[in-house]
């Protein structure tokens, strides 16, 4: 199977029983949601993902998401409050406890921030209220567009505000403090406006002294970063289309092509792409999938993602193990489909500096699609050969050995890529033939079949990549 599935790891499957199951149904990489869970939870989890791939000889990798600033509402003195189209309610950045004339809102410069007439959202959309008047300090009136129920501590969507919040919280660096203290292979940021976010994230984490870095996934939530996408693509390791913010902050009919686009946008510039929420919501409670549910599984592996997230379905939902082996069946049907393989992206630039690395990854995939190839075999260092290759989406396997384990964990998020550990990449002697053999022995090269070695000149050298190299076993 060659799109990867992330699941978000809570308590339906923290154990470690749960986890072994589910990596055996295809799991490739964890999820720790920072908006839940304290330290002591992650850490847990963190050790038996490492513990189960070492007695099993997997890398499932770890991704962290931070929380970003979240706006929500305070408590209330009761347990909802209705509203009625027309009816006004004032939102304070004063803590307060909620009623039916005023409640908190987290977000301390909603009053100056805030315009006459902008649009307020509230549980994910469920209620809508427009800015009647701020008094620029404390203190914003809003009036209801529609009928519904306030219930306290629910999420605000502010999409026509330009807001003034750092990307960054307060949380979110003691968080990722946290993170780069024990390793591990992808960080989300969530709400990216603009690719500013990304550089500035990506300077925390090189000024921190941890030896393994982690890479960068920018989650497009938001409208400003729809506007800003090219640049964010190109500043950022991986994007996450988190379609349950984005719904809600742009036309929920819009969703779709942007979907589609920032897909088609993240191949050509060979970033690894995830598609993420409400994916098999059905099933937090149901054994089985609607039907919308399976069709938009299956559309997000046509379109081209490297991988599809579950959020609920395995934090919380009856069935995580289940959700799992149902989302693998889906795949690997539509992975049937001829028409999802080689979608080619020629190097733009012949004078950059990976034009030769590039133009022989593209030449690799070329003569892969030419040749009915099996199999592309390289060893990498940095996991750059990798990610250009998988972007090229070839129907032949992908075959990454390394002998850097954290690289190899980030791997496990994109499409295609099987990766090993070698532990001798520089000073093994004739380390072709060694790697070829290996696959043999492990079945995943038969007699007659065909591959490629993608090279480093002097063999397997730390350097770019300039020989390929066919052969037939």
């Amino acid at each position: 199977m060659k799109t990867k599935i992330i699941a978000t790891i809570g308590p339906a499957s923290s154990s470690s029983e749960v986890l072994g199951k589910m990596i055996d149904a295809g799991l490739d990489v964890c999820r720790l949601n920072f908006s839940h869970g304290s330290y002591d939870d992650h850490l847990e989890v963190m050790k038996v993902v490492r513990s189960l791939n070492e007695s099993k000889g997997t890398m499932v990798a770890l991704m962290a998401d931070l929380q970003g600033p979240k706006i929500r509402l305070g408590d209330f003195s009761c347990e909802s409050i209705p509203l009625s189209e027309g009816s006004r309610i004032v939102f304070s950045t004063r803590p307060v406890t909620g009623d039916a004339n005023r409640v908190y809102i987290s977000y301390s410069s909603f009053a100056a921030d805030a315009r006459p007439g902008e649009t307020i959202l509230v549980d994910d959309g469920k209620i809508a209220l427009k800015v009647i008047e701020t008094n620029g300090v404390d203190e914003v009136t809003l009036e209801a567009l529609n009928e519904g129920v306030l219930y306290p501590r629910k999420g605000v969507n502010l999409p026509e505000t330009s807001i003034s919040l750092p990307s960054l919280t307060e949380k979110d660096l003691q968080d990722l403090h946290f993170l780069l203290d024990h390793d591990v292979q992808w960080i989300a940021l969530s709400f990216v406006r603009n690719a500013r976010d990304i550089i500035e994230l990506r300077k925390l984490i090189n000024e921190h002294p941890s030896v393994n870095k982690p890479l960068i996934i920018a989650k497009i939530e938001k409208p400003q970063a729809i506007t800003d996408i090219e640049a964010i693509v190109l500043a950022t390791d991986a994007i996450m289309i988190a379609r349950g913010d984005l719904g809600v902050e742009v036309p929920m009919q819009q969703v779709p092509m942007i979907q589609k686009k920032i897909i088609k946008l993240c191949h050509r510039h060979g970033r690894p792409v995830i598609v993420a929420t409400q994916m098999m919501e059905a099933m937090i409670t149901n054994i089985r999938p609607t039907r919308a549910e399976v069709n938009d599984v299956a559309n997000s592996v046509l379109d081209g993602a490297d991988a599809l997230m579950l959020s609920g379905e395995t934090s919380v939902g009856r069935y995580p193990v289940e959700t799992i082996q149902i989302m693998e069946r889906i795949i690997s049907q539509i992975e049937d489909y001829e028409d999802i393989y080689y979608q080619h992206h020629e190097p733009e630039k012949s004078t950059g500096p990976r034009f030769m690395s590039d133009s022989i990854l593209f030449a690799a995939c070329e003569m892969a699609q030419h040749t009915n190839a099996k199999a592309i075999v390289v060893v990498t260092h940095t996991g750059y050969s990798a990610v250009r290759l998988s972007s090229q989406r070839p129907k032949a396997n992908l075959y990454v050995f390394s002998n850097d384990r954290h690289v190899l964990l980030s791997l496990s998020l994109l499409w295609g890529v099987e990766g090993f550990y070698l532990e001798n990449v520089e000073s093994e002697f004739r380390l072709t033939e060694k790697i070829n053999s290996f696959l043999e022995n492990k079945g995943l090269l038969k007699t007659d079949d065909l591959y490629i070695n993608v090279l480093s000149t002097p063999e397997w050298s730390q350097g770019k990549s300039n020989t390929l190299r066919l052969g037939r076993v």
